[in-house]
């Protein structure tokens, strides 16, 4: 009976907390509003009516630990290498700009009018020059501007934000309260290099030959538990060499990030990040001070105001700097003025509330949840004002509303020798592509024959974001079977109802099948995959006699090949 009793202790306020979370979920969804704010919300609530399951639990505790690791986890998971290349100037130029411009105006704003130090001041500036990235990924996905100059440079600036929050991690959490700084933050950062330079040779020669292995295994529950074990197990390794777990959680997420298998992983990972997320922002609303949020009510509205005023001038600052119309920049300040979840983490470390004080981080911790829910409504002014700017200047088509050309506009599913002519025609007239690949052998064969492929299946609902599908110009279903097809069919118009799919029929009844369920069927009886190449070329305005005439160099070449053989 003890044994039974210190379970349901345990359990009790994990099933309070999954209860009110999901009431959390729904009310601000229908608000509109970030579920951040509900679990606060939630937070608080518990600590204003006093109750007190969770104080004799350490389980919450450690549930909301991990979902900070997980949330570093999936940004890691986003830190790819080609990213960064493709994005280098927004990067590591636009990002630095708009994150030291923040540092310095809020910095001083907060040493000027609050009586802080100089330590808490830069603190201060530092942390609330960070936007969200869940916040304002959730807006460009709802405006459909991931593919925008606006969008574009909002995900850019936003990555070079969440590696910032990642060094002031670990400066912060190598202090100790001494005053002793700079020795304790140099070895931190030599430890953060070296253990980028770590993560860059395991991911090379360890992860890949292992993620082999698994997919030999066609066992989907292991993506499951190698996911989880990266996250964790990298976590623990820089927490032992005294860094943080988030730190080590960032890296196992860049160690996969350039892997054919991030699609699958993210997906894996994801229900587990919401989950415990929403544990950890429960547990931040819990530490705020009823009693404080009272006294301080108009206070907390001020400083909230001055954040989103003072985010919303530098920002278009540095738009300026980097030569973007007055319209654009205002609207991308607009945009991302909020203040960063991870000033809910940063504020709630314990040597950080001892150096600002409890009543301060209290103030502050509430007033970055009023900027999180004031970015909706504030976002929407500044599109809006832009607007009425670009329709007054008579330039309706400025360039930051044009939408950019995607690195990979079409997405083949099956690289068989099908999905491969497609990719072939694709990469002969310069369109990007991504090929899609379930079976480990093909995926293996097509990664080392130099075709861009990742593992995945069309008929799984869990992957189509990390996919990004939705962004996608057109779907090519090379392998198709059409009963596979017509299940998921619903689901993908539901959710993409503007997405073009175009599929391979093998005779005339499988092309009617395919069109009746709003499929395009290309009839490809030869089987080599030059019918099918040839529409997708088509969709892209390829001249019909440069179609021709490579379609005439493949067969050939494919004649000489089968010759050679023999």
């Amino acid at each position: 009976m003890t044994d039974t009793h210190q379970l349901l202790l345990a359990i009790d306020p994990i099933i309070l907390l999954l209860s009110l979370g999901v009431v959390a979920v729904v009310a601000t969804r229908h608000l509109g509003l970030s579920p951040i704010v509900g679990y606060l919300a939630v937070g608080l609530a518990l600590r204003a009516a006093g109750h007190t399951v969770f104080r004799n639990s350490n389980t919450v505790e450690v549930l909301s630990e991990l979902g900070v690791v997980f949330l570093l986890f999936d940004i890691g998971l986003h830190f790819s290498f080609t990213r960064i290349r493709e994005q280098a100037s927004n990067i590591f130029g636009f990002g630095p700009l708009q994150v030291t411009l923040g540092a310095i105006v809020i910095g001083l704003g907060a040493y000027a009018l609050f009586d802080l130090s100089v330590a808490a001041s830069i603190l201060i500036g530092a942390t609330l020059a960070l936007s969200s990235t869940a916040v304002v990924d959730r807006l460009i996905h709802e405006r459909h501007q991931r593919n925008c100059p606006v969008g574009l440079t909002a995900i850019a600036i936003l990555i070079f934000q969440d590696v910032a929050a990642i060094a002031i991690l670990v400066v912060v959490t190598s202090l100790d309260g001494g005053n002793a700084i700079v020795l304790p933050v140099t070895v931190a950062l030599g430890k953060a290099v070296a253990a980028f330079a770590a993560a860059a040779l395991i991911a090379r020669f360890v992860v890949r030959p292992v993620f082999v292995l698994i997919v030999r295994s066609q066992n989907e529950e292991i993506f499951t538990a190698v996911a989880l074990l990266v996250a964790l197990a990298a976590g623990w390794v820089t927490a032992a060499v005294g860094l943080s777990m988030t730190l080590g959680a960032f890296l196992g997420g860049v160690i996969l990030a350039d892997t054919p298998y991030r699609a699958v992983i993210q997906s894996e990972i994801k229900p587990f990040r919401g989950l415990l997320l929403g544990f950890f922002f429960v547990s931040v609303g819990l530490s705020i001070d009823p009693a404080t949020i009272i006294a301080c009510g108009p206070a907390i509205l001020l400083i909230a105001a001055m954040i989103k005023a003072g985010k919303i001038g530098y920002n278009m600052a540095a738009s300026l700097i980097f030569r973007w119309s007055t319209p654009g920049s205002m609207q991308l300040g607009f945009l991302i003025a909020q203040a960063s979840e991870f000033a809910f983490v940063i504020l709630s470390l314990p040597m950080v509330r001892t150096l600002l004080g409890e009543k301060a981080s209290s103030v502050l911790i509430a007033s970055v949840a009023l900027t999180l829910v004031a970015t909706p409504t504030v976002a929407d002014v500044g599109r809006r004002l832009a607007g009425a700017l670009r329709a007054k200047a008579a330039k309706p088509a400025d360039p930051e509303l044009i939408k950019a050309e995607m690195a990979a506009p079409v997405l083949v599913f099956g690289m068989s020798a099908r999905g491969r002519a497609v990719a072939d025609a694709l990469m002969e007239f310069g369109i990007g592509y991504l090929g899609v690949e379930a079976e480990e052998k093909r995926l293996r064969d097509a990664l080392a024959d130099g075709y861009a492929v990742i593992l995945g299946r069309m008929d799984d609902p869990r992957l189509w974001q990390p996919m990004a599908i939705e962004g996608r110009k057109l779907i090519v279903l090379s392998d198709a079977d059409f009963e596979t097809a017509a299940e998921i069919m619903p689901a993908i118009r539901s959710q993409y109802p503007e997405l073009r799919l175009v599929a391979a029929a093998l005779h005339a009844d499988d092309a009617k099948q395919f069109a009746e369920i709003g499929i395009e069927a290309v009839d490809d009886s030869f089987s080599d995959g030059t019918p099918l190449a040839k529409k997708v070329l088509t969709e892209f305005g390829i001249e019909p006699a440069d179609i021709e005439d490579w379609i005439l160099r493949r067969r050939q070449a494919v004649t000489e090949d089968v010759r050679e053989a023999a």
